[in-house]
This record gives C-alpha cells, structure tokens and sequence, in this order.
C-alpha cells in the first residue's frame, strides 16, 4: 500500500494562490503516510527537465533531504510515499523511478505480475536497472513506448498515448502516475484493482490515493473506473480507457474536513482500517508467486534443506496474533503434515518447552516490537533452533533478529484494537504453510495454484460484507446495553470466536468469553440464562467432514436455555434460520479461508456497539498499539 499524489497548476496567477507543486504534493504525502512510510520521493517538472529528490524511511527524511537541496520551482509534479512490497525500502528502490534518459518520472502502488518478462525484454534493447523494483520496470517500459515507438511526438496524445500502450502489456494491480520533461504542464495516471482519485480545482488539478492527499485545496472529487486513464492539466481533466476510447469518472462531492481526511473520511481510524481488509489482504497477497503459479517468497532467505527437516512448527504470539496462530495451526497442519503448536509468548520460555534444530519457530507481530515475543524468539535461537518472523513493520526489531521474515502488507494500522492486521497475518500464514507444502512435496502444485486460487477471491468477498454492514451495524447499537456476549466455533471457527469476543473486550469493556462449541456441555453452558447474546460461528454444510450438524446442535441447545442466538453462517445455508434470533450470511469459501470472512462482521458488530455507548475505539483505556514491556 503507497501513497501517491499528483498535481497541475496554472502558470499565471500562482503568486496570489501562494503555493506550488511542492506545498502540494508535500501536503498530500503528510496526509498519505499512513499508507506507507518505508521510503518517500518527489518528481517537479521546471526549465524543461525532471528535478527528483527521494529517501528511505519516513517522509521526514525527505524533507531534511529537500532542505539540503531544494528543488526548483514548478508547478507540475508528483510524490510517492512507499510501503515496500518489491525491493527493499532503500534510496534505491525508492520511487520516482526514472527513464527516456531522466525525461520521465514515475510512481506506482501494486504489483506488476508480468515484471520479469518485460524487465528481459527491456534488458534486451540495452536498458540499465538501478533499482530492485517493478515500478523501475514499469517506468522503463513507458519511456521506451513513448521515445521509441511514439518517436517522441506530443502532438497525438504523447504521454497519454504512451501510457495507454504501456497498461495494455502490464498484467498485476497498479495505480501509475507519470510525467514528463516535454509536456510539463501534464500528468498521467491509470489504474487498476487500485485506487485512485481525481480532485478538481480551479485552475489546478490533483490525483491522489484518496482525497486525503488534496483534501486541503479541493472538496470536489472524481471516482475513476476499473482499468482507466486520467490526463490532468490545470484547466481540464480527460479520462479514457486504455485502448483511448472515451470514458467518463463520477463527480462527488468530499463531505468532511482536512481533520477527519486523515482517517479517509470515515469517523475512525478503527472503522476505517475494518474497510481497509480488502486491500490489505489483497496487498499481502500481490507478488508472491511466479508466472507458472509457484510460490516465490524472497524474504525467507532459509536454506530449504533445513526447512525440509523441520519436525515440528511452534507458533509464538500475543493477543489477536495468536488467534491469527490458532487458524494457521489448523491450515499448516492439514497442508504440511507438520505437528504445530500455537503458544502465547509470555508463556512460552518459562515452561522449559522442548525446541531443537528441527523446530521452525514462527513469531507473530503486528509492530515487531513486542517484547513478549521478542524475549521467546531469543530463547529459541538459543536452543538452536530457526525463526521465521510474520510481521507489518519493516526494519522492526523481531524481523531483524529473526532468521527469515514474511512482511504483511496491511499498511500502517493506527486504531489499538487490530483490525486488518490480523486477516494480514492470516494471509501470510496461510501463504507460509503452503510455500512449506510446496517445498516438501506434500501438496501438488496444481492443488496449490487452486488454493491460491481461493484466496486471490478473498478481498473482493471481504468487500461484498463491508457492502452490506447495515444489518449488522444495527445490531451493535441496539445491544448497546449488553452486559455479556458469548462467541462459539468449531475448528477454524474458534479462534473467531475468541477474537471476536477480544474485540467487544478491548472496545466495549463488557464480558465477553469464546468457547470452542464442542466444550458446552463441559462447563461453560452453565452461563447461558433468558436473553443471553450468543454468537455462533457456523462452518460450511459442504464437505465430507463437516461439522455443520453437530454446530447447529448446539445452537439448539443455548436456544433451548434461553440464549438470544446470532449466527454467522454461509450464503445458502438456510438450515440455521429457523435456529436463530439474526443470521448474517458470509460469501462461499473453502473451510480453512473462511476466518478471512467470518471475522469481519464481528469487528463490525464491535465497533458499532462500543462507537453506541459512547466509547473511543481507537485508544480504548488501559491499552497500547505495540506491548514493548514484559
């Protein structure tokens, strides 16, 4: 996830509007850092040539960068805040990303899928990479369409017309954004499976992420379409596909302040992380197979001999990352064949637990920071044995002291209560269990490419029930009054069960408990009374082994008590309907993917409640983002 802006302005008149293409872009990466901060970059266009200054780490080093050496005055440019998703988040890799011989600058949220091929086929006409980067291929690939084979020539459409050559031979997810020496008073951008928007002003344009990156100097925004190009100028905005024809963006208007921008308009940081889920599962997903469907993840740099070795998988983590733990238990040890255990950190090198050279250690850790986690996967590299670090934060101390790291692509994740970060880790689970499939020859690779498959479906699922939260929104605010809610699940389902109830723990402060279903009638049953919420998690009627029946028994009997049942349940499962109070259907999926699903209307059903009795969702009390005590 990158931030990107983009920004015309006319050349009379500016002196009296009091700000330029650097105010502006600058403005708009301060406002975008939140989706990324790993690196950050600006291109101006001034005196016939493409100025750039870009660095690594936080938008403040570019700007102690920019002190250094200032950037001429112009009011054309684009900037790029960079979540780092292909190369490391070096200067390098940084972007703009430059081509035509430093004429063209370029920047880029996404994946190219197809960047090896074209990246051979450039290197073939005699082009030079700097970076590790696709975007550089992207950039190359659009320099070359527009000198080589548009001769240069501004006159038909130029940098539009190159742009539109450029995304017909681009396969993956992208939203670029590109300028260029010989037409300064323009940018170029298209998009696809990313966002993009257009803000509209008055002798200025802008194009942003969201409108968070112009929010500032317009309220009047344009939505751009699937697989569209927008050419801006300062007096007009031109969007067409990528085969040139036509097209047309939907005008809107930004109803919120610069203030609230911050949080993409919605009300919370928390709320709008639940609606990040869809990008940032899909994020974690992007790039992490080759063109024949075979996994690739460069980041686990572990010998695969040792890999194959490996007897046994102990997952360490706290909180919501050990319930991401429990669900890739379930899928590494159906996948692998590999016995895995899922142990809370703060637990774990006080039992004297048995770890050897053939135990693979997999810490869990949204900030890489947490000290819990830290001390066990210390203690485990003492013992000999090898660590492998899922995690959000790049350059954190876990990743750094751990053997091997799988970097989730949630972006920066603000509200305390975590939300999309932990379908993140899931994702990497899930895609850590079938890399060690693959290598170990357990799962065939056709069986592989159809499980990647399922999950490539997942974001645009999760979607579908962030486009019908109405239901479940209501429900929250009229539970209000709970005093307790318990969760119930079986296999999968329990561990979102007991997320489910941390969530209503850390917002709302009320009881909440999960229980793996099948444990009712050994205790926990004893708590059901008249009018008691419970929330049942129901797996899929599909399959040979399902536990369908034996979840819908117990519907029956907490209803039989008392039990006000809410049932999470399958899209055509009509079984549970006569057995329930509110049913809220989730999109078909395979059974081990279904947390990806089943978790968001109970971080839905969370935020309402907690957002009704008044509370503060994103710094709920006694609670911090990353634990870095013991």
């Amino acid at each position: 996830m990158c931030g990107i802006v983009g920004y015309v302005g006319r050349t009379s008149g500016r002196a009296d509007a009091g700000h330029t293409a650097l105010d502006v872009v600058l403005e708009g990466l301060r406002r975008l850092e939140y989706r990324g901060y790993d690196s950050a970059g600006i291109a101006v266009v001034a005196d016939g040539e493409i100025s750039s200054r870009k660095k690594s780490g936080k938008l403040s080093n570019l700007l102690a960068e920019l002190d250094a050496r200032p950037l001429p005055e112009s009011l054309t440019g684009i900037g790029h805040t960079r979540w780092a998703t292909h190369g490391g988040p070096t200067d390098q890799n940084a972007h703009p990303h430059l081509s035509d011989g430093g004429k063209l600058a370029l920047i880029h949220n996404g994946i190219i899928e197809n960047f090896a091929e074209l990246k051979l086929e450039l290197v073939a006409k005699g082009v030079e990479f700097a970076s590790e980067t696709d975007t550089e291929v992207a950039a190359a690939l659009l320099g070359d369409i527009f000198r080589n084979k548009l001769g240069g020539d501004v006159s038909d459409g130029g940098l539009t017309r190159a742009m539109e050559l450029a995304c017909q031979r681009l396969e993956g997810a992208f939203t670029l954004l590109a300028v260029h020496a010989d037409q300064p008073d323009v940018v170029v951008a298209a998009r696809r499976n990313s966002p993009l928007v257009v803000g509209l002003g008055e002798g200025e344009n802008f194009l942003g992420s969201d409108v968070s990156g112009f929010i500032d100097y317009t309220r009047r925004a344009v939505e751009l379409g699937q697989d569209q190009i927008v050419t801006i100028t300062a007096d007009s905005v031109t969007i067409t596909d990528f085969f040139g024809a036509p097209a047309e963006g939907k005008e809107y208007h930004v109803n919120w302040d610069p203030e609230s921008a911050e949080k993409g308009g919605f009300p919370s940081f928390m709320e709008k992380e639940i609606h990040d889920q869809p990008d940032a599962v899909g994020q974690t997903l992007l790039g992490r197979s080759d063109i024949h469907g075979k996994l690739t993840l460069d980041e686990l740099r572990i010998d695969p001999a040792l890999l194959k070795s490996v007897d046994k998988i102990i997952v360490l983590a706290c909180g919501t990352s050990a319930y991401a733990g429990q669900v890739a238990k379930y899928a590494i040890e159906h996948w692998c064949r590999i016995p895995t255990e899922v142990e809370l950190s703060h637990e774990f090198r006080y039992r004297d637990p048995i770890v050897d050279a053939n135990t693979l250690i997999v810490s869990i850790s949204q900030s890489g920071e947490t000290m819990d986690t830290l001390m066990a996967v210390r203690y485990a590299k003492e013992q000999g044995a090898k660590t492998v670090s899922i995690c959000n934060t790049n350059g954190s101390t876990i990743p750094r002291e751990s053997d091997a790291v799988l970097y989730t692509h949630a972006g920066p994740e603000i509200a305390v209560a975590s939300t999309k970060a932990f379908l993140a880790q899931i994702t990497a689970a899930y895609l850590l269990g079938l890399y060690l499939a693959q290598l170990r020859g357990n799962k065939f690779q056709g069986e592989i490419k159809d499980i990647l498959a399922d999950l490539a479906k997942i974001p645009a699922k999760i979607q579908r029930i962030l486009d019908n939260e109405g239901q479940i929104k209501e429900l929250g605010e009229a539970m209000a009054d709970a005093k307790s809610v318990l969760f119930l699940g079986r296999h999968v389902g329990f561990p979102v069960a007991m997320e489910g109830a941390l969530k209503l723990k850390e917002l709302a402060y009320i009881h909440a408990e999960g229980f793996a279903a099948g444990e009712l009638k050994h205790g926990p049953i004893a708590l059901i009374e008249e009018g008691q919420p419970v929330f049942v998690v129901v797996p899929s009627p599909r399959g040979r082994d399902s536990l369908h029946s034996k979840v819908v028994s117990n519907i029956q009997e907490v209803r039989a008590r008392g039990a006000k049942t809410i049932v999470i349940a399958e899209e055509g499962d009509e079984a549970v309907k006569a057995y329930a109070e509110h049913v809220f259907y989730i999109p078909e999926t395979p059974t081990l993917l279904a947390p990806l699903l089943a978790t968001v209307p109970l971080q839905i059903f969370a935020l309402a409640l907690a957002t009704a009795k008044g509370y503060d969702v994103d710094q709920p009390r006694n609670l911090a983002k990353s634990v870095t005590v013991e």
